[in-house]
């Protein structure tokens, strides 16, 4: 499948080097408003540098488009590739308001076309090890979910911090266990949230003093179907490195299962711990040995399977706009404070044929 990836930030360093180790994958060249970027880029991962989106839509020898522009571009981009008749992976959220994401599946479906979008991580070795041992019974009866989310402060690493704090922490981590929770238990039903500004007065890495007035600090309880109850804390303030981590913990009639690094729902090497109930954690094995590093075209290369094999792909644009859905339900929650309740489904996606 030949691919050209729209959007040149930060991201699509490590996408370029994934999608170059992929063999049913080829890198055709690059886009993007800023084009001299766009050149240093075909420079260095090899393609074409193209003038515009419309430049890159008009060439028939493009395949699909890797979306990775800036949030709120990610509608127009995905809406202009699949009406030019391009299949479309994008980088999450598949667009800000369900409306749009509802939009962009029905686009796709009318005109035969891939719709997929990130988050993948729950494709990682730790996260399918752990889905496998969830589904077969491994903790009895799954009743609560603890899921952290303590991503630091973005003005700490990246250089332009403040399009993340429009969005908030919840739509740009928050998603990573989100898509996971969802792929194992499906749509959610129900939610509940709580969010606040905790620190509105943030300094750049250049010295430059900023203001934001999103919430930076989300707590959210998620009904599932079957009495699944996940309570998800996510925020813009809490340092990586503190003691209760980024990791998430699944609890069963039978003991618990938890997932444990750097961030547990997101890293293909994290930790694996089972306990029976009330005893002590012991480590359980990865079904395969895990990078260091997020394979971010994993996807993509399971979205050119699936193409290739006609079946459906792990990662779907119904899914991607259930979390969506879900993301918009947490907003609305908080900000009336009343419960919402959400009306998506898709199917589920299937566990990797490694892990089976």
């Amino acid at each position: 499948m030949k691919v050209v990836i729209v959007g040149c930030g930060n991201i699509a360093t490590a996408y370029s080097k994934s999608i170059l180790e992929k063999s049913n994958l080829q890198l055709v060249g690059f886009s993007d408003i800023d084009v001299v970027r766009a050149k240093t880029f075909a420079q260095e991962y090899g393609g074409v540098a193209y003038a515009s989106l419309e430049a890159v839509l008009a060439d028939a020898n493009v395949d699909a488009i890797v979306n990775l522009t800036i949030f709120d571009a990610h509608y127009t981009v995905i809406k202009q590739s699949l009406e030019a008749g391009k299949h479309v992976y994008s980088e999450k959220p598949l667009a800000l308001k369900y409306a749009q994401a509802q939009e962009l599946v029905a686009i796709a479906k009318a005109r035969g076309l891939r719709l997929a979008g990130a988050p993948i991580t729950f494709l990682g070795e730790a996260q399918q090890t752990a889905s496998k041992f969830l589904l077969d019974g491994g903790i009895g009866k799954i009743r609560l979910v603890y899921a952290e989310v303590n991503w630091a402060r973005i003005e700490g690493w990246h250089p332009n911090p403040k399009p993340f704090y429009e969005v908030g922490p919840f739509l740009d981590v928050g998603v990573y266990p989100l898509a996971w929770l969802t792929s194992l238990f499906g749509a959610v039903k129900r939610v509940s949230a709580y969010a606040k500004t905790l620190y509105p007065n943030r300094i750049t890495k250049e010295g430059v003093p900023f203001t934001i007035t999103a919430f930076d600090y989300y707590v959210a309880n998620l009904e599932f179907e079957d009495d699944i109850t996940v309570r998800l804390t996510v925020n813009f303030y809490v340092s990586h490195s503190n003691k209760q981590g980024s990791n998430i913990e699944f609890h069963g009639d039978k003991g618990s299962l938890s997932s444990s690094s750097f961030a547990g729902w997101f890293m293909p090497n994290s930790k694996l711990e089972y306990a029976p109930f009330a005893e002590a954690y012991t480590e359980i094995p990865l079904v395969k040995a895990a990078p260091e590093e997020v394979d971010w075209a994993r996807g993509l290369e399971d979205l050119a399977s699936a193409i290739t094999e006609n079946r459906v792909s792990r990662v779907t644009g119904e899914h991607a706009a259930h979390v969506v859905e879900i993301l918009e339900a947490v907003n609305t929650s908080a900000t009336n404070n009343t419960p919402v309740t959400l009306t998506s489904s898709f199917d589920k996606p299937a566990l990797m044929d490694w892990v089976k």
